[in-house]
């Protein structure tokens, strides 16, 4: 390839990237927006748990039409690439991206040295943003997580004697509950919960985020992770905590449970936490 063509490729690559970033800052998932609707039909008539659904939902519609980003925390930003796509969208493609987006106003500035606590005005830094490589990828997949759901998110190690949760499954729905009744409050409800069994405690945490990529309607290839998955979503939505902890039906939108080997001096449970922005965008190539 001539070098006019590189340079040609490398800007067609970021100017995809930044369309792709400013359309996840500002649109839900279709499957998203759709939970939060019938979650709203399902709260009481004037209750505060549809109206807080309701607002959201004005708040998503207004985004959307604008190109505004849906929550002032514009969140960390996480890209998972496909392998055979490195080529073109590599890491210094993505950088470039993340700072011309932040630029135009898509992304808030958001990224602080953690040592002398200044900011990185374009939001590249180390480890800014975060960029995966994988032959188990499609396309590129950006996701953003805000910081007020990340702060929610839990890792627990069984036998956890004060929650009665042992090596099993049932410890397992035990430590996914704790998770829920603790970030009552915070976090931005209703969440979408990302869970671990097993791994060590850096490939849980990573893999519990990654649940985050599945759409809602979807389920666990396991029997026993489908099932734990309904009983969770169930149980969580009955201690009526409700959106932004104001009470109701809706705690949670979805629960989306994996699991990893293990070594037997090991049992983590790791609870990825998401709110109601569960901003999650894509393209193919």
């Amino acid at each position: 390839m001539s070098a006019a063509k590189a340079t040609k490729a490398a800007s067609g690559a970021v100017g995809r990237l930044i369309a792709l970033i400013k359309e996840t800052s500002s649109s839900l998932p279709a499957d998203v927006e759709a939970a939060l609707r019938r979650a709203a039909r399902r709260e009481d008539a004037g209750s505060p748990a549809r109206t807080a659904l309701k607002t959201i939902l004005e708040n998503t519609a207004i985004a959307r039409s604008s190109g505004t980003p849906l929550c002032q925390d514009t969140g960390t930003l996480a890209f998972y690439i496909a392998s055979s796509l490195k080529h073109r969208y590599t890491p210094e493609a993505v950088r470039a991206a993340v700072a011309r987006a932040t630029e135009l106003g898509c992304l808030r500035r958001n990224c602080l040295d953690s040592v002398s606590q200044r900011s990185y005005d374009d939001n590249c830094g180390p480890g800014a943003p975060v960029i995966h490589y994988g032959d188990d990828f499609n396309g590129v997949t950006l996701l953003m997580k805000g910081g007020g759901s990340e702060n929610m998110s839990r890792q627990y190690s069984l036998p956890d004697e004060p929650l009665g949760a042992g090596r099993d499954l049932d410890g397992v729905r035990r430590c996914i509950l704790d998770a829920v009744w603790r970030a009552q409050g915070y976090g931005c409800a209703p969440g979408i919960l990302g869970v671990c069994i097993g791994g060590d405690r850096a490939s849980s945490f990573e893999t519990a985020k990654r649940q985050l990529l599945r759409p809602l309607g979807d389920s666990a290839d396991s029997t026993a992770l489908r099932k734990l998955e309904r009983t969770a979503l169930l149980e969580a939505n009955s201690l009526g905590i409700g959106p932004m902890g104001l009470g109701g039906k809706t705690t949670l939108l979805g629960v989306k449970i994996a699991a990893l080997a293990r070594l037997p001096a090991s049992f983590f449970v790791t609870v990825a936490y998401m709110c109601w922005a569960c901003r999650r965008g894509h393209i193919d190539d």
